[in-house]
This record gives structure tokens, C-alpha cells and sequence, in this order.
């Protein structure tokens, strides 16, 4: 009986792909990339840094921000490598073992956007609903327990399809259609069966890319059945205001992901250049407009940043 050698016990690599058609201009497409990484860098290294100088600032509502910057910043620097060594000097190869790293972080640190976003959700709903409470409901104590249950879940999320699609083998074509390592890619390269694979995946896609968004909305419904039913005009404006970054922040994210995830599934066949497009909307989108938001529509941030700024020329 003939047996299957897996892949990963031999020397195996994946191929990278940069901009399909627009290979020749890669040096000259680098330029909006590296500026988009350096705004994704700078921003939120910025926020974090406020937000640790700031002793105002250490109140639930931005320590949930600094964990969406550094989960950002996470993302960032996760594709940032093989995206920029691909435009700059054209390294298309990347070991079997670096692929899965990289798939692990990248799917890691997106999972766990979309969960420090919920939690940022519950935040605002005990603000706005239980603002007699909120010191004594989300004290340092349990916004650093939410923390640590964000990173397990996340990592107990993503193990079990790096584990799952590691036993395969892969006899297909090495070539993925982007220039970092995304399970939806790597999976058509298996030639064996997929359905469990396929059934986990649906699975999390229901426990966090379904649920998340889920619980998000059902916490602004309540917020707004609270302001709408108690509060003056004024106070209903001051209350939304307050949640616009979020909703912004929460928009950013998920409608780049459904997006992605519609292409996957119902546009195979389109051309090469929709994959790539979508794919980098979804992760840089995040990480490089997060920041700008809040930094523009949280007047404790805007003025964080500008004493840090400009605090050596003040003394």
C-alpha cells in the first residue's frame, strides 16, 4: 500500500505572490505600503504611549484601547516582513514552518481584534447604562482577567485549524495568491480531505466572526433603548458621540472581513487582483484607521498626544 510522505518532513517552501499583473511596479507600489505600515506603527505605538504617560487615562475605556493598539500593532508587524522583502527585493519564498507561524499570528491577532472590540462594547454599555457602577464593575482586577480570557480564546481558536491543516499534505502547486500566509489560501493547496477542516472553520466563524458582531449590536440596542427612554436630546448626542469611535472602529473591521470572506467563497473565479485587493483592505485597513479615529474623535487622546509631543519644549 503506497504511502504518503507529509510534506513538512521534507525541505518546503510556499511561493508568495505580490500584485498579480503588476509585477514590474513593485518598487514603485512599496512606496503606499511602507507609508501605510510606517502611519499603522507610529499611530498606535503613539496611543500606547499616551495612554502610559496619561495617568488620566487609566480608566477601563483606554486601557480596552491600548489593547486594540497593540493588538494592531500585533497585526502589523505579523505581515509586514513578507510583504515588504516580496515588493522590495522580490522574496517569494517562505519556509513551511515560517508560513504557519505567520498564519498563526495573523489569524491570532485578528480573532482577537474582534474580541477586545466586544469587550470595548461592554465598556460602553456599562457607561451609558450603569454609570453609578462602572468603577466597581470594571475595576483593573477584571479588565486585566478580560485580557487574559481575549488572548486564550484567541489562541485556542487558531490552534486547533493550524493543527488541522499542518497533519495534510500539500501536493498541489507551493503558489498562494497573496504575500503572506491565509488559511483560506493554504487550504486549496491540500490534496486529501478537507471536511473537517471545513467543519471547524464554519464553526468559528459562528463563535467569533457571527458572535461578536452579534453581541456588539445587542449591546447598542440596549444602550440605545437606555438613552432613548431616560435622556434629554443633549445627553442622547453627548452618549452616541462618545460610542462613534467604537461603531467606526467595529465598521472598519467586519465589513472588510465579510467582504474577504464573500470573495472566498463566491467569487473564486474572479480575477487575481479582487483576492489581493480585499485581502490587504481587511488587515491594514484596522491597524492604520483605528488609531486616526480615535486620535481625531477622543479629545483625552488628542490632548495626550500633544502634551507628549511637545512636553520637552514646555520645560
Amino acid at each position: 500500500m503506497p504511502v504518503i510522505t507529509n510534506i513538512s518532513e521534507e525541505p518546503f517552501y510556499f511561493i508568495l505572490t505580490g500584485i498579480p499583473g503588476l509585477e514590474a511596479m513593485h518598487i514603485w507600489i512599496s512606496i503606499p505600503f511602507c507609508c501605510l505600515y510606517m502611519i499603522s506603527i507610529l499611530g498606535n505605538t503613539t496611543i500606547l504611549a499616551v495612554i502610559q504617560t496619561e495617568s488620566l487615562l487609566h480608566q477601563p475605556m483606554y486601557l480596552f484601547l491600548s489593547m486594540l493598539a497593540l493588538t494592531d500593532l500585533g497585526l502589523t508587524l505579523t505581515t509586514l516582513p513578507t510583504v515588504m522583502q516580496l515588493l522590495w527585493f522580490n522574496v517569494q519564498e517562505i519556509s513551511f514552518e515560517a508560513c504557519f507561524a505567520q498564519f498563526f499570528f495573523l489569524h491570532g491577532f485578528s480573532f482577537m481584534e474582534s474580541s477586545v472590540l466586544l469587550a470595548m462594547a461592554y465598556d460602553r454599555f456599562v457607561a451609558i447604562c450603569r454609570p453609578l457602577h462602572y468603577a466597581s464593575i470594571l475595576t483593573e482586577t477584571v479588565i486585566g482577567r478580560i485580557g487574559i480570557a481575549i488572548v486564550i480564546r484567541c489562541v485556542l481558536a487558531v490552534l486547533p485549524s493550524l493543527f488541522l491543516l499542518k497533519r495534510l499534505p500539500f501536493c498541489h502547486s507551493h503558489l498562494l495568491s497573496h504575500s503572506y500566509c491565509l488559511h483560506q489560501d493554504m487550504i486549496r493547496l491540500v490534496c486529501a480531505d478537507t471536511r473537517i477542516n471545513s467543519w471547524y472553520g464554519f464553526v468559528l466563524v459562528l463563535l467569533i466572526i457571527v458572535l461578536d458582531p452579534l453581541l456588539i449590536l445587542v449591546s447598542y440596542g440596549l444602550i440605545l433603548h437606555s438613552v432613548l427612554g431616560t435622556a434629554s436630546h443633549a445627553e442622547r448626542i453627548k452618549a452616541l458621540n462618545n460610542c462613534l469611535s467604537h461603531i467606526l472602529a467595529v465598521l472598519i473591521l467586519y465589513v472588510p472581513m465579510v467582504g474577504l470572506s464573500m470573495v472566498h467563497r463566491f467569487a473564486r473565479h474572479a480575477p487575481p487582483l479582487v483576492h489581493v485587493v480585499m485581502a490587504n483592505v481587511y488587515l491594514l485597513s484596522p491597524p492604520v484607521m483605528n488609531p486616526i479615529i480615535y486620535s481625531v474623535k477622543t479629545k483625552q487622546i488628542r490632548q495626550g498626544i500633544h502634551r507628549l509631543l511637545f512636553q520637552g519644549k514646555v520645560h
